[in-house]
């Protein structure tokens, strides 16, 4: 279902801590990414974590994942700079993992995780925010675009929005409604925005004019849910 390409520079040994800082009062906390990679290994799916030069030790989230039931087949940490980046090799019934049930609780587990031992973290991750009633990512815009393939066996969504619990999903959840099939995605999180491009097609082709407009406003709909929701309780 899913796929991420990113490079890394310097790649320290198997099962060393990352790189950690204590964070000062005042040191601006830098934003969380969490990618979810099922394109870089043939066999297996990689999961990276980056929060700054703030990361602690590998055994934390590499425990959190098998909780989920998963093999942690390789951990390392890489540097960047400044910025270390956790990145972990797993695999579920000795392959990638492919359900977006599964996908979803370890994008949740590791950011919980992340709120746990960095609870300053909280302040730029949608999970770490509390408020009475949505949005409580105001200001974010939701933007969609489905454009065909070059190649014509499919077209490319693209969908930018506040993250939450639940959205992909969502999103999944939509598209399988609409006889929309998933055939790849990237998968990121960046603080509280959710940034995903999934390949998707219809009757094993590229969607029509007409199918896309329904399934952009389906997931229109879908996604600004939220903020509609709170307009009406006032």
């Amino acid at each position: 279902l899913l796929r991420k390409a990113r490079h890394t520079a310097a790649a320290a040994a198997e099962g060393q801590p990352a790189v950690t800082t204590d964070a000062k009062e005042g040191d601006e906390v830098p934003v969380p990414v969490v990618v979810i990679d099922n394109h870089s290994e043939e066999n297996a799916t990689v999961v990276e974590l980056e929060f700054g030069d703030r990361l602690g030790a590998l055994m934390d989230t590499m425990a959190a994942l098998r909780s989920l039931g998963l093999n942690v087949v390789k951990g390392r940490v890489t540097t960047i700079g400044n910025v270390a980046r956790n990145k972990f090799t797993i695999t579920q019934e000795g392959g990638k993992v492919e359900r977006a049930e599964m996908i979803e609780a370890i994008r949740g587990t590791i950011i919980s995780n992340l709120l746990k031992y960095h609870p300053e973290s909280g302040s730029q991750l949608a999970m770490g925010l509390t408020c009475d009633s949505p949005p409580c990512n105001p200001g974010i815009p939701t933007r969609l675009s489905l454009t065909p393939l070059p190649d014509a066996t499919g077209s490319k969504l693209r969908v930018e929005a506040a993250d939450r619990p639940g959205l992909l999903m969502e999103i999944v959840d939509v598209l399988g409604g609409m006889s929309v099939s998933v055939t790849s995605a990237e998968i990121d999180t960046e603080g509280v925005v959710a940034k995903d491009v999934f390949t998707v097609s219809y009757h094993g082709g590229p969607l029509d004019e007409e199918m896309t407009t329904l399934t952009l406003n389906a997931l229109n709909y879908t996604l600004s849910r939220p903020d509609i929701e709170a307009e009406e309780s006032y």
